[in-house]
């Protein structure tokens, strides 16, 4: 234990001297939490939409202001003769077109066909679009009071954990998750790649530490680096971002810490890998930093990763943390329900663990 103590006290003398690599730990995951906090969105907003109104009547005034009251649509100048030229151009994603008498057909109880093209290069406004229409002409025609039936059910629906429907319950968690990953494994990675790029494992390996002791050391200095990374980016979000742990402290410090684990790990095994600092960087941004942002659940739900990518998701170590995080964060689940996460994340710390242990220890032996 002493000599993997000294081995890890000698990484955080490494890690200090060098202002570089301070700031990399620090100031960049600081800012991308920020970028990420503030600028991804995944709520469509502000869709222009092209209406050509050739109704008179007042009834089909207000429905054009009730399409645009919800803040989710908005309207642009009619270009063109015909419904199509508005996408055509990209002035609009949807255009809609109200026929003569609609006002007095509604009145009357008769249908009052209205059309509606929707530019569909878009999946995502495209559906926004079409239940905002919808959801909208409802809503206009039960205000109205002129339904042709009464309808059966009535939804009543409240939204529950995130009522204001906040982004940032939902992004920030994540980035924090996201970015926890990569920038404790980036520093592992630069500095076990940093001992063969200039020859010093040599050293190591003189000094009659075994490979388990060599790993155990340089991963229980990234690891407290790690916790007061992780430290700084929840005090940050927390503050920029209004988060609040709503679940159990002692189960998220936990559940953080074989989080850290594995990302210190897995850059310690792309390290031992490389043969230069900017080949452990590549390893871990494409290895790493794509496969947490894609197939994590970060930015889309897990279950609409196909197969058989969906089966590469289940050994992504920040798959789980992000989960975790929104529950403690967003939910407030307890520590039983997280339980299934706190082994997942174990086993893969082991597996890194034994995996740069053994990738080192071959290296030891053809020494």
């Amino acid at each position: 234990m002493k000599r993997i103590w000294a081995q890890c006290v000698k990484e955080l003398a490494q890690f200090r001297r060098d202002r570089l690599t301070v700031a990399l730990a620090y100031v960049l995951p600081f800012v991308a939490v920020v970028i990420y906090g503030f600028a991804t969105r995944l709520e469509s907003k502000d869709i222009p939409v092209c209406v050509r109104n050739y109704d008179v009547g007042q009834l089909s005034r207000e429905y054009v202001s009730t399409l645009f009251a919800n803040g989710q649509l908005v309207d642009k100048r009619w270009i063109g003769k015909d419904a199509y030229a508005p996408l055509d151009l990209g002035v609009a994603k949807a255009t809609v077109t109200i026929p003569p008498e609609f006002s007095r057909e509604v009145k009357q109880g008769r249908g009052a066909p209205i059309q509606v093209i929707v530019d569909a290069t878009d999946v995502n406004n495209a559906r926004v679009v079409k239940n905002s229409i919808i959801a909208t002409t409802n809503f206009f025609l039960s205000s109205k009071k002129v339904n042709p039936t009464r309808p059966l059910i009535t939804e009543q629906i409240r939204l529950w954990f995130n009522p204001g429907r906040k982004e940032s319950l939902y992004i920030a968690p994540g980035a924090i998750a996201v970015f926890l990953w990569i920038f404790p494994c980036l520093l592992a990675a630069l500095a076990m790649s940093r001992e063969k790029e200039q020859g010093t494992m040599l050293q190591l390996y003189a000094s009659s530490l075994t490979s388990f002791e060599l790993v155990a050391g340089k991963a229980l200095a990234y690891l407290l680096i790690g916790i007061t990374q992780a430290i700084f980016l929840v005090a940050s979000s927390m503050l920029l971002f209004q988060l609040r742990l709503e679940g159990d402290f002692f189960a998220f410090a936990v559940i953080t810490i074989l989080y850290l684990c594995c990302g210190v790990c897995f850059g310690l095994m792309a390290g031992s890998r490389a043969n230069s600092q900017s080949a452990a960087v590549q390893i871990c941004s494409t290895a790493g930093f794509t496969t947490a942002l894609l197939l994590s659940g970060f930015l889309y739900p897990l279950r609409n990763i196909t197969y058989p990518l969906s089966l590469l998701s289940n050994i992504i170590p920040a798959r789980y943390y992000i989960e975790a995080t929104r529950d403690f964060f967003v939910r407030g689940s307890d520590a039983f329900s997280q339980l299934h996460m706190f082994v997942a994340l174990l086993l893969c710390a082991l597996v890194l663990y034994m995996s740069t242990s053994r990738i080192l220890r071959r290296m030891q032996l053809s020494e």
